[in-house]
């Protein structure tokens, strides 16, 4: 078990670790410069209510009590604490990456500002096969923002640039061969075989996260995911023989997490 500081995992083997509990709780444990690289996908805090389009039907966002947020203050409140505890654990070295829509990503940029990260890119994340909009009101949303930062602004990062410009991103209409990988990425949603398990509402590709963590990481370095869902992560990590640790609230996804990490070969 990589962190001793933690109770026992929830699921174990040699190179990926998964634990059940609230973020904030377990991250107070993680001791000082852990990990290589911390890939987030917080809370979007949209179950209130509201309807989207799937499948060409309207449902409901709601996607479990986790997504229920409070006020805006409150909110701010937690993004800070939760990239305050992954500050303190990333290694000087170590980047954060976190992933989100409009409406989450600008109240993490606000706090990753004041929590003294020094941000090195803003990603777009193109969806080429976006749903509609259903009211018809407003521009259909087809990307999302990540935001890659480091430590702060003295710490030197990991950056693969010969892979981003040179490996083969065929599936990827904007990234032309042997130039230099720009910040706007066209990516498809997860696809069919990738939930072959169970779903998640906010999963993330496998492609999206290939890309991430072979940009920022070297072979056996230490990836951390505090809201981990179905661990699009730790698989993709596995793959890439990178080491995995995930957090996770919810016991049916870290269930499907562990179908998910156990298929890998």
């Amino acid at each position: 078990m990589p962190i001793s500081s933690l109770k026992e995992p929830y699921f174990a083997n040699n190179d990926c670790w998964l634990y059940l509990g609230d973020c904030l709780e377990l991250l107070r444990l993680v001791p000082d410069n852990k990990f290589d690289m911390i890939f987030a996908d917080p809370p979007y805090f949209l179950s209130t209510g509201t309807f989207t389009c799937q499948n060409g039907k309207a449902v409901s966002v709601k996607k479990g009590d986790w997504d229920l947020g409070g006020s805006v203050k409150d909110n701010y409140e937690f993004h800070k604490q939760w990239l305050s505890e992954c500050k303190r654990i990333l290694k000087p070295s170590g980047t954060l990456w976190v992933s989100g829509t409009y409406h989450s990503i600008f109240q993490c940029a606000m706090a990753i500002s004041e929590v003294g990260y020094h941000v090195l890119n803003d990603i777009i994340w193109f969806k080429p096969n976006a749903s509609p909009n259903l009211s018809c009101r407003f521009f259909t949303a087809s990307h999302e923002t990540l935001i890659w930062a480091r430590k702060d602004k003295k710490s030197k990062h990991k950056f693969n640039y010969d892979v981003m410009k040179n490996a083969n991103w065929s599936g990827d209409f904007i990234k032309k061969p042997n130039m230099q990988m720009r910040s706007v990425w066209s990516i498809n949603p997860p696809r069919k075989e990738e939930k072959e398990f169970g779903k998640h509402p906010t999963q993330k590709p496998v492609d999206l996260l290939k890309r991430i963590i072979m940009a920022s990481t070297d072979e056996h370095d230490l990836i951390l995911d505090p809201f981990t869902g179905s661990s699009t992560t730790g698989v993709v990590a596995r793959t890439l023989r990178r080491k995995f640790v995930g957090f996770d609230i919810e016991r049916e996804y870290l269930d499907l997490s562990i179908k998910r990490l156990e298929s890998v070969k």
